[in-house]
């Protein structure tokens, strides 16, 4: 019984490292951008995207750069491992303008999908 015990829970840690392991790869994934690839400038953006960013900022934390949700943080509620520490607005700013680019195209997309599944 002891030793069912201890293998249940060398398994349980192994899985746990993998589980770790493969969230790291995605988040490396989605922050490893092509470096031809410009991020999108706030000054930039049509009036249509800022709107569409403001809609989904205020969506996920009232526009609040510190707001804390498990793993996400800040103004547009990104996973912490996509700031690589830097909490600054601007890298926050920055962050979220590639990971919309990336993941859906354009601030006007994200809004869309915000609207259907209650997340981006």
């Amino acid at each position: 019984m002891k030793k069912l015990r201890k293998s249940k829970s060398l398994i349980l840690k192994i899985l746990s490292a993998l589980m770790l392991a493969c969230s790291l790869i995605a988040v490396c994934e989605v922050t490893n951008h092509n470096p031809s690839t410009q991020t999108v400038q706030a000054a930039k953006l049509s009036k249509r995207e800022r709107n569409a960013k403001n809609w989904i900022a205020q969506r996920e934390s009232g526009g609040n750069y510190h707001a804390r949700n498990g793993a996400c943080y800040g103004k547009f509620q990104l996973n912490i491992g996509y700031l690589h520490g830097d909490y600054s607005k601007k890298n926050q700013n920055k962050t979220a303008d590639r990971y919309v680019k990336n993941r859906y195209g354009s601030w006007v997309n994200a809004k869309k999908f915000w609207q259907s599944h209650h997340w981006y």
